[in-house]
């Protein structure tokens, strides 16, 4: 007997239930509720609905019954690609997972890069389906930011940026941190420091930094470490004014290259060259060795964030917990709405580790 062309009809919960004769929100509750059947109910449900294809509830369908999308937004200040190269971004992201791998949450990265006006930003962001949003030092005024805010959503941010009231934050002591780093160089008798630093504004800048680049916060995280570095030196008898800041717009190790060339070009007294990121200082340290200066005989070279290649190299860096910053960043946003309404701030501890590539300050090498 030929057999039927008519295409065969897709399984559906009802049909499930038509064929068990029980309800629809039995079945339901097989795949949902699994508490509210027996295992032998169970069982038979997925017996049927193995045997004509069906696959289990729409999670879409679902998700706008249960107004909830079992998924955690994280906004980024950077290009998609920026989460899978920067090792710190990807530590963070490793800690947030697992905290969302035990409430059985998902992630969707958002990422802010530039070159979107407002109201693309906002296209984006309320395209999310999420049930709230990990805000990943983020800048002021971001278009993106102010979308996330507009959602009403559960928030809890990560280092930057600060002073959202209904909004808890997790971050470390940035200029604390920086300025222990630059005390412990200006007690080697280093009195020349330069620093390269990432971005410090929205727009693109590469080379030194002047006042007015100081005169936002937008990127908190880079102003406040400068400040630490500027307070140690202000401590120590030293003018802050004569400190060398270069700023990148890039944040990758060619950057750091150039930067660290841009620093000693404008102070070729510079014996201490401090770098805001670890993937800056090894680009520093690269164009140091190629140089033919000896460090730390000539330079000192110093990081921050104690990633694993910067370890392996012997940098001198402060390192963060930057998984446990995702982690914990994560529990508090599914902790929600316990959290809700609250602003208060979790600032975890860092840690100085002297390494191979800060040494005492060469006199004659200031001398020149």
């Amino acid at each position: 007997m030929p057999r039927s062309r008519q295409p065969r009809r897709q399984a559906t919960l009802a049909s499930i239930a038509a064929e068990l004769k029980i309800s629809r929100t039995t079945v339901s509750n097989a795949y949902n509720r699994p508490d509210q059947l027996s295992a032998e109910l169970r069982e038979r449900v997925f017996e049927v609905a193995k045997r004509r294809g069906y696959p289990g509830p729409d999670p879409m369908a679902r998700s706008l019954r249960t107004r909830k999308a079992g998924t955690v937004g994280v906004l980024l200040t950077e290009a998609l690609s920026y989460s899978f190269r920067d090792p710190a971004a990807m530590s963070f992201l490793s800690g947030l997972s697992e905290a969302c791998e035990v409430a059985g949450q998902g992630l969707l990265l958002v990422p802010a890069g530039p070159g979107r006006d407002d109201e693309e930003a906002a296209q984006v962001v309320h395209r999310s389906s999420v049930d709230g949003f990990v805000v990943y030092s983020v800048p002021d005024g971001d278009p993106y930011l102010a979308a996330v805010l507009e959602r009403h959503l559960p928030i809890v941010v990560c280092d930057q940026p600060r002073g959202i009231s209904t909004a808890p934050l997790v971050g470390i002591d940035d200029r604390g941190s920086m300025r222990r780093l630059a005390e412990y160089l200006i007690g080697l008798g280093h009195q020349r420091i330069g620093v390269v630093c990432m971005r410090l504004a929205r727009d693109r800048h590469d080379g030194v930094a002047d006042a007015s680049r100081f005169a936002t916060d937008s990127f908190h995280v880079q102003h406040e470490r400068i400040r630490g570095v500027q307070e140690a030196m202000t401590a120590a008898g030293l003018d802050p004014a004569e400190l060398t800041v270069v700023e990148r717009y890039a944040h990758t190790a060619d950057d750091g290259a150039a930067g660290a060339a841009q620093a000693m070009t404008a102070d070729p007294r510079i014996t201490a060259l401090m770098c805001t990121t670890d993937v800056l200082a090894l680009g520093a340290l690269a164009w140091a060795h190629n140089s033919g200066l000896d460090v730390p005989g000539h330079l000192s070279i110093t990081g921050f964030d104690g990633i694993d290649e910067a370890l392996r190299e012997g940098l001198t860096t402060m390192r963060q917990p930057q998984k446990e910053k995702g982690r914990r960043t994560g529990e508090l946003l599914l902790a929600a709405p316990s959290h809700s309404g609250f602003g208060q701030v979790e600032t975890l501890e860092t840690e100085l580790l002297p390494g191979r590539t800060v040494g005492p300050a060469e006199r004659l090498w200031c001398a020149e």
